[in-house]
């Protein structure tokens, strides 16, 4: 991607040097060694669960606000990619605050957070195997950096568009609480428990599609390079539900898929890269 290293962004909050997370695996509860956090890490992306909040006696939805900043202790190399992900969240909510202006709405932005090894969000506790995650509770992105290394190294979807593609999902996911559709989604979750991995399935589609959607804007505006767009499929296709359970040793099962297959996931985020139009990216129609 074409950008020009810079400041932070102002949505950014630097939560790396806060002592609130837990080091290791399993911080001051169960330890478990390297195998036990992958298993635990497949386990949490399959079903949508953080399963390490059970070593911690950690509990979802507490309503813990990250803890302060504190100085951080930050490599050049690290610096460089705070800047980076500060550059494609204010893209992607310049972007996003033009679209809703454009159709008579009003975009608040989103804020990220920036940890190490463990972190209590709105949401609760969460370790940095659980991957990046919006909350809605306080309609913040969390991310650990470390993620990047594994992105690359374990889900084999190198580049800086594969990292933006992260950070343009979460950011599809606060899209969707301000236009109102993870509510409802959530409601009718409440209602329907048999549908409840169907609709999380449409649901993340919908936020790989307004991804693309953002994709689209960095291309009319040329910061795409040759070779970036493929970077963004590929890590769509990195994280589908039957790449992972077939990664843990398991037999694919579609029926109990939260974020769609390979195909799906890559399939969306290709539809509002090229349309570049959120009316393209209605998941829920039959």
């Amino acid at each position: 991607m074409r950008w020009t290293p810079g400041g932070r962004s102002g949505d950014l909050e630097d939560a790396r040097g806060s002592g609130g997370g837990l080091r290791g695996f399993g911080g001051g509860g169960m330890r478990i060694g390297l195998g036990g956090a992958v298993v635990l890490l497949i386990l949490s992306l399959v079903f949508k669960t953080n399963f390490f909040a059970l070593l911690s006696g950690g509990a979802a939805g507490t309503g813990a606000e990250p803890a302060a900043n504190a100085p951080v202790a930050s490599s050049p190399e690290e610096e460089q990619e705070v800047q980076f992900v500060s550059f494609v969240l204010d893209t992607a909510q310049a972007t996003w605050a033009r679209l809703f202006q454009e159709r008579g709405r009003t975009y608040t932005h989103a804020r990220m957070v920036l940890f190490r090894d463990a972190i209590q969000s709105a949401c609760g506790f969460a370790q940095t195997a659980t991957g990046p995650f919006y909350c809605p509770g306080d309609q913040k992105l969390y991310i650990d950096l470390g993620f990047f290394d594994e992105l690359k190294n374990r889900f084999g979807a190198p580049g800086d568009f594969a990292q933006a593609y992260v950070i343009a999902h979460e950011l599809g996911h606060h899209v969707q609480r301000l236009l109102g559709t993870e509510e409802q989604v959530r409601a009718a979750q409440e209602r329907s428990p048999d549908a409840a991995n169907e609709l999380s399935v449409r649901l993340e589609l919908q936020a790989d599609c307004y991804a693309g959607v953002w994709g689209h804007e960095t291309q009319q505006q040329n910061i795409l390079e040759p070779g970036d767009l493929d970077e963004g499929l590929q890590a769509a296709a990195s994280v589908g539900d039957d790449r992972i359970q077939k990664m843990s040793g398991q037999a694919v099962s579609p029926e109990s898929f939260t974020h769609g297959s390979s195909e799906q996931r890559v399939s969306w985020f290709r539809r509002g890269f090229q349309s570049g139009r959120l009316e393209d990216c209605d998941t829920f129609k039959s």
